[in-house]
């Protein structure tokens, strides 16, 4: 499906650059924009022109905001309009959906989020989603002491670097989902290993976000007829999988590498271009579909779902055409209703005829609230 991309603030901001960066070009990134009251923030991005970066909010001074949700909300309200005028250029009105990617514990993309979606919701007949990125705990405790300025009279503990974070993430979660017809909260925290600060792992958990958008959002666009599915995934799927009601939604993804296919020319000797449908042994391509199905259903995903349950999910098979083998994705279809216990499952496949891995989507919605989800809204309780 066709999506037009929207990063809100700094953090949206570099995953819509990423995504610029590593799919310009590729049918399912129909436009690409980002909007911050911050104008080192968007000087500082790489991959997307002038033409679709946008200050806003003169009020700001062209500075962040600082964590002040209820400043962005202000400005939200004020700008929208403003906003939704600035993507013009690159003809929303094509777009399937609309994905408004923002970083949930900041300031200026989450107090202009809700705005926008409802804004572009009254213009367009398409889906808006929000991809949310989740504050980590540590951005709202307290910090050591920095050596460099501790002396006699110094605290013992430096003051958070971001104390509103967790609220801001609440009440940004609570907003969307009320405007939004899905929201993919994006966990930071889950994905860091042993040590590592948000600031260190920024480069690798953005690129497993892009990853994830391009596999989920990028699997019914197709360019060769050869390539043609036989499952064609499109918008509505997508709708229809995550649901229309703001319900929280969760993306696996997963890969394995494969052998290209043996051909046999029509002489048998393997030395010319082939009219014989390239070959794959069956038991190779049966257990590169089960292993990349279950790593998605059950390996990390954006947030956690708690034991596996979803009222829907959605399944896609992508792969060299003959390494798909229908009975194996049918069997997997099988297996993950019963993962997670739903008899709403919806599934596509996504041939790439020179690719060289096996991979599957799975994505999952109307899940139980995972744990990190109530401790953020445990904040405002």
């Amino acid at each position: 499906m066709r999506v037009h991309v929207i990063g809100l603030g700094g953090a949206g901001g570099r995953i819509a650059d990423r995504l610029a960066a590593d799919y310009e070009g590729d049918r399912f990134l129909r436009g690409v924009n980002a909007f911050d009251t911050d104008a080192d923030a968007l000087d500082a991005l790489r991959s997307l022109d002038g033409s679709r970066r946008y200050r806003f909010g003169d009020a700001a001074g062209g500075d962040g905001l600082d964590g002040d949700l209820h400043a962005a909300r202000r400005l939200g309200d004020a700008h929208a309009s403003e906003l939704g005028r600035a993507m013009d250029d690159q003809q929303p009105s094509l777009a399937e959906a609309f994905l408004l990617v923002v970083g949930l514990g900041g300031g200026a993309g989450a107090g202009i989020a809700p705005a926008l979606a409802e804004e572009l919701s009254r213009l367009y007949d398409a889906q808006v989603y929000a991809l949310g990125l989740l504050p980590t705990p540590a951005e709202s405790m307290a910090r050591e002491p920095d050596p460099v300025e501790a002396g006699a009279a110094a605290p013992d503990e430096r003051p958070p670097k971001r104390p509103l974070a967790e609220k801001n993430a609440a009440r940004t979660l609570d907003a969307l989902s009320d405007r939004c017809s899905a929201v993919f909260p994006f966990d930071n925290d889950a994905w860091l290993r042993p040590g590592e600060t948000l600031g260190d792992a920024r480069a690798r958990l953005n690129a497993v976000v892009t990853e994830r958008v391009a596999a989920l959002f990028g699997a019914g666009e197709f360019e060769e007829a050869e390539s043609t599915p036989q499952q064609v995934l499109d918008a509505s799927d997508v709708a229809r999988a995550v649901g229309g009601d703001g319900e929280i939604a969760a993306i696996g993804h997963a890969t394995q590498a494969v052998e290209p296919p043996e051909t046999e020319s029509r002489f048998g000797l393997g030395l010319f271009d082939s009219s014989e449908p390239a070959k794959v042994d069956t038991s190779a391509a049966v257990s590169a579909i089960e292993t990349v199905i279950r790593k998605a259903t059950r390996g990390k995903g954006t947030v956690d779902v708690p034991d596996g349950r979803a009222d829907r999910a959605l399944l896609v098979i992508g792969g060299p055409p003959p390494w798909l083998n229908r009975e194996a994705i049918a069997d997997g279809r099988r297996w993950l209703a019963d993962e997670t216990d739903s008899g709403a499952i919806l599934s596509g496949d996504a041939p790439v005829p020179d690719g060289d891995e096996v991979f599957a989507v799975v994505v999952r919605s109307g899940i139980d609230e995972p744990d990190r989800i109530r401790e953020l809204r445990e904040s405002i309780a």
